[in-house]
């Protein structure tokens, strides 16, 4: 999961309720303290994530000019959902994503620019689930005019992070409840060579954003990690400007493996430096910019 580096929200950002035509959900909402709006970013989360995840990309974008809308999915923290797995499946939270998008256009007074779109790891496949369905549609026109696929890859994830999933979905309620898996997971990152040192306020937030995870909804999530197919020829078919962005490292998706993707995407290709798996939490100073530079060339 993403840890963010901080909780609290800049000047430029409020919490808000996001109404939509699939119900409310729970986001985060940037503006440029002063001058025009050079576009819109809608950041979706990824497994386990929230919009929090992208907390620290706030004050820095809206400093290049963007307003940023990052939601909580349909079963992630804030937003909620039913106890239905069927609610979580790629083309439900597709749908619920087009709702978004629609009810983001209505934030501004008007249109001001262009509609970026970002998902991040399991993000990633819904946004490109969300690209395709609108694709599909005969006569659509796409409401974004930008794609970025953010530490996610061409299908499902390593062997190793694939195990880890299946067994955390191998265990959810009513096998355990969410609390005993938590502290399971306490203890063996405890035992890990080098255990995460959280400040008192972060970890206390982790936890709770766990606890409010519809565990339907992880478990959809999570075995779709595992078995998600290749889908990028047919996302290179649509056309739209897209770029690939990782850390120098990544345990989910080799970054050679995103690399390679962005070149089958004819997309550009960014290695954030000192990053891992969430760039956005890990490096968020330089991942702004390097969403602001791409979002600015794209018209």
């Amino acid at each position: 999961m993403s840890t963010p580096p901080f909780l609290s929200l800049p000047a430029t950002a409020r919490s808000i309720r996001l109404a939509t035509a699939r119900g409310g959900f729970a986001a985060l909402h940037g503006l440029p303290a002063s001058g025009p709006v050079r576009g819109t970013a809608l950041l979706v989360p990824g497994f386990t994530g929230s919009k929090e995840d992208f907390i620290a990309l706030l004050e820095p974008l809206a400093a290049a000019g963007f307003q940023v809308v990052a939601v909580d999915q349909r079963g992630q923290y804030e937003t909620g959902g039913p106890a239905d797995e069927a609610a979580y499946g790629l083309g439900p939270l597709a749908l619920d994503l087009l709702a978004v998008t629609d009810a983001v256009a209505g934030l501004l007074p008007a249109a001001s620019g262009p509609v970026h779109l970002l998902g991040h790891s399991f993000g990633g496949y819904v946004v490109r689930e969300a690209v395709l369905r609108r694709a599909a549609e005969p006569s659509a026109a796409l409401p974004w005019d930008s794609l970025t696929l953010m530490g996610t890859g061409p299908g499902a994830v390593a062997a190793d992070e694939a195990g880890r999933a299946e067994l955390l979905v191998s265990v959810l309620p009513p096998v355990m409840d969410m609390e005993a898996i938590w502290q399971a997971m306490k203890d063996l990152e405890a035992a890990s060579e080098n255990p995460p040192v959280l400040r008192p306020e972060i970890a206390d937030f982790l936890h709770r954003r766990w606890l409010a995870n519809v565990p339907e909804a992880l478990a959809v999530m999570g075995r779709q990690l595992t078995l998600e197919p290749d889908r990028v020829d047919a996302l290179a078919k649509v056309g739209l400007p897209t770029l690939v962005l990782s850390g120098e490292r990544d345990y989910a998706w080799p970054v050679e493996q995103q690399a390679e993707m962005a070149l089958r995407l004819g997309a550009r290709y960014t290695a954030v430096p000192g990053a891992g798996h969430s760039p956005n939490a890990e490096r968020p100073e330089a991942t702004a910019a390097a969403l602001a530079d791409f979002w600015r060339g794209v018209r």
